[in-house]
């Protein structure tokens, strides 16, 4: 899934390459105004290399960026698969505060980080790299990242889906997946992302459930009533946990799960 360097060359620019994975999405968004499509039409020009926006179009279109960023981390990345099993384990294992929420999202951005290396990789050498040295323009280097990250979604989202919102949306059923427009892709891609991490969060539960129920018939068989069985299972999930190596198991699963 990942090379030993993915995570160092992810870290690479960050924040350009952000920026790039980021616009996309707004300039999915902004043509649904008219306004704004009157903003970039009159500050444009038009030439053999397509369209060239001019300097504070640019800025006002990196600016803009920068408010989308948490959405697009959440709904264009494995964050969200990511998170949302962490948070399950938690619940299983009847924590209600450890570990605590800041080491959850922690762990999931730079796990997220990790599994997107190779997409943020490519980004950096189709994109970033040639607009940072005035090869290409600005809309040629959104449209060169958006590919990647486009290919990332795809693998992770199902054709059923995407169906969904194509049809929702309009989209001719002829078109290929491949082809269907970033406002059908990234809710598709997200829906999806919820039911696999839903999934693998059933079968974190089920052991610990056992667990549950097992202390729950034993205090039920030796009367006692007011000892909480969530209480004295918690012990043995903890131990059952740490000797299974739960942590080591369950994030090279989630990793793998992104293959």
């Amino acid at each position: 899934m990942g090379r030993a360097d993915a995570v160092p060359r992810a870290f690479a620019g960050p924040c350009a390459r952000a920026l790039l994975t980021t616009l996309p999405a707004l300039l999915v968004l902004l043509p649904a105004t008219g306004a704004a499509q009157g903003l970039l039409t009159l500050n444009s020009t038009t030439g053999a290399e397509g369209t060239s926006y001019s300097v504070p179009v640019q800025t006002l279109l990196i600016f803009s960026a920068l408010s989308f960023l948490p959405a697009v981390l959440l709904m264009m990345t494995s964050f969200t698969r990511i998170v949302i099993v962490l948070s399950l384990i938690r619940q299983a294992l009847g924590l209600q505060a450890s570990p605590p929420n800041q080491v959850i999202v922690g762990m999931s951005l730079f796990l997220s980080f990790f599994v997107m290396g190779p997409t943020l990789d490519r980004i950096h050498e189709v994109a970033y790299q040639p607009f940072a040295e005035q090869q290409i323009e600005l809309q040629q280097a959104l449209e060169a990242g958006s590919a990647p990250l486009r290919e990332f979604m795809l693998r992770q989202t199902r054709e059923s889906d995407v169906g969904l919102f194509a049809r929702i949306a309009g989209v001719d059923a002829q078109v290929a997946p491949r082809e269907v427009p970033m406002r059908v892709l990234i809710p598709a891609f997200v829906i999806s992302e919820l039911k696999t991490a839903f999934q693998i969060g059933f079968m974190v539960f089920v052991p610990f459930l056992l667990i549950d129920l097992i202390v729950a018939s034993v205090l039920m068989s030796m009367g006692m009533m007011m000892l909480s069985p969530v209480l004295v299972a918690l012990p043995f999930k903890l131990i059952l946990f740490v000797l299974a190596d739960g942590w080591n198991l369950l994030i090279g699963s989630l990793v793998s799960s992104f293959g």
